[in-house]
């Protein structure tokens, strides 16, 4: 019984003292590596290779009118910029002045820039602790889509048309006020369904702000806003996309939108009397002749609500980017080249998604805002 015991434990012994010196030549054979390689170096004479730059995560929100151009920015530059990722949620112009403002806002809430089409007042940017900048980033029109089974032709409403249609007193869309301006075509018995934002948006403030100049019921009754109580039985969606896409899908429907939105469905848009009476179709022809008159001022807050011009259609907006003064060591760069390259290479990528480059002394007072972005 012990001479069958005794090889066993003697076994044993062995296998722990193997195992024991497996560990060391193993522990020695790290140690060797590191040393070799100069501590972590690449093996050229002990130097140390470059330190990689950290990754940098930039997160904004909310215009939705920008959002279609944002994207392909922001995806462009990760490409070309690979330890910088940018995330942008389309929330509408008021929520995203409201997350970037910072007071009361969640912590997955927070970001880094802002976005609208309503740039921010002289009130809001005080409330901004860490102090705020206004970026123009690209401008373009807000159009009147409308879905009218069975309409042919080129639906022309005229200044007065669309503003009484959207105080409710235009209901139907064989009125007179729309048949005046339409003669030769068959205008349905259809009744008009408005399709606006139900949430505080920078493209009502642009629609409104154009309303007010053109109407004065309009502008004694409402005035420009962010937000409206609209009149009448409107339908109401959220974003840009939300307004097209409930138009596309209602019959005797006309609605406010990004000219951007709407072309990508394919929606009918109406050609729209300007301030010399001539009417004017929704394009970049007419988008740019009516922002050639805008002169930037040095805040960089302008808006054009009735643009002169012949060529000029009527409803048009710049919009902006909402910058902090201060960022932190790694943001501050960040965010600076990021913005520097969209007033830069990024505003060839805007006609080809329905929106105007800036003019290029616009672009150049942007460049400006940016030096004044510190740690």
């Amino acid at each position: 019984m012990v001479q069958t015991m005794r090889p066993d434990a003697r076994s044993r012994k062995r296998i722990l003292k193997s195992l024991f010196r497996f560990s060391i030549l193993c522990l020695l054979a790290g140690f060797a590596a590191v040393a070799c390689s100069g501590g972590g170096g690449n093996g050229e004479g002990g130097r140390q290779p470059a330190k990689q730059a950290d990754s940098v995560v930039l997160r904004g929100a909310g215009a939705t009118f920008p959002a279609i151009l944002y994207k392909e920015w922001f995806s462009a530059y990760r490409k070309a910029h690979p330890d910088t990722a940018v995330s942008y949620e389309p929330v509408g112009s008021g929520e995203g002045v409201r997350r970037f403002i910072g007071r009361n806002v969640k912590d997955e809430e927070r970001v880094d820039f802002g976005a609208s089409d309503a740039a921010m007042t002289d009130a809001d940017m005080a409330a901004v602790d860490r102090g705020a900048l206004l970026l123009p980033a690209t401008a373009g029109g807000v159009v009147l889509a409308y879905n009218l089974p069975g309409f042919e032709g080129e639906l022309k409403l005229s200044r007065d048309a669309y503003a009484r249609i959207f105080l409710g007193e235009v209901k139907m869309w064989n009125d007179p006020a729309i048949a005046r301006t339409n003669s030769g075509v068959r205008l349905p018995r259809l009744t008009i369904a408005t399709v606006v934002r139900q949430d505080k948006s920078g493209t009502t403030f642009a629609f409104t702000n154009h309303l007010k100049a053109i109407s004065a019921k309009w502008r004694d009754r409402y005035g420009a806003a962010t937000y409206v109580d609209w009149p009448g039985n409107a339908m109401r969606a959220a974003g840009n996309e939300g307004v097209a896409g409930r138009i596309g899908h209602s019959a005797g429907a006309i609605g406010y939108v990004g000219y951007e939105f709407a072309h990508r469905l394919g929606l009918k848009l109406a050609v729209l009397e300007n301030r010399e009476g001539k009417f004017v179709r929704p394009d970049a022809g007419g988008f740019a002749a009516a922002l050639s008159t805008a002169e930037m001022p040095e805040n960089l807050r302008v808006f054009v609500p009735d643009p002169p011009g012949e060529g000029a259609y009527p409803i048009v907006t710049f919009t902006w980017v909402l910058l902090y003064k201060k960022y932190d060591a790694a943001k501050e760069p960040a965010i600076k080249d990021l913005f520097r390259w969209c007033l830069g290479e990024g505003q060839g990528y805007a006609p080809q998604q329905g929106y105007l480059p800036l003019p290029p002394e616009v672009a150049a007072k942007g460049i400006t805002v940016l030096d004044k972005v510190s740690q």
